[in-house]
């Protein structure tokens, strides 16, 4: 199982970015797959998941409204649109292999990417 994430990067407060994740080793297509979060001292936080047909996904009250979670099966890619950015969002963002089911369990996750939102 291998996850790659891509697109973080410095923003100031009230901009966007566009989260990606490659993943390779496993029937992308099969799982749910989730986007984690790890602020600066703080414990691992969940983020959103999305069902392995896209035909549910789930939000954090703290993101709802502001992210959105795609992802495309054909590329076996993941994505976290984030718009609205709060200075509370800065963290490293995973994403995560869940599984069958769509509930908020993972089992494998990558290196992460940065996020940092300036005030």
């Amino acid at each position: 199982v291998r996850v790659m994430e891509s697109g973080g990067g410095l923003v100031q407060a009230g901009g966007s970015l566009r989260l990606s994740c490659v993943a390779s080793g496993f029937v992308f297509g099969m799982y749910t797959m989730h986007w984690v979060r790890q602020a600066p001292g703080k414990g691992l936080e969940w983020v959103s998941g999305i069902s392995n047909g896209a035909k549910s996904t789930d939000y954090a009250d703290s993101v709802k409204g502001r992210f959105t979670i795609s992802r495309d099966n054909a590329k076996n890619t993941l994505y976290l649109q984030m718009n609205s950015l709060k200075p509370e969002d800065t963290a490293v963002y995973y994403c995560a292999k869940g599984g069958l089911e769509f509930q908020r369990f993972w089992d494998s996750r990558g290196q992460g990417t940065q996020v940092t939102v300036s005030s």
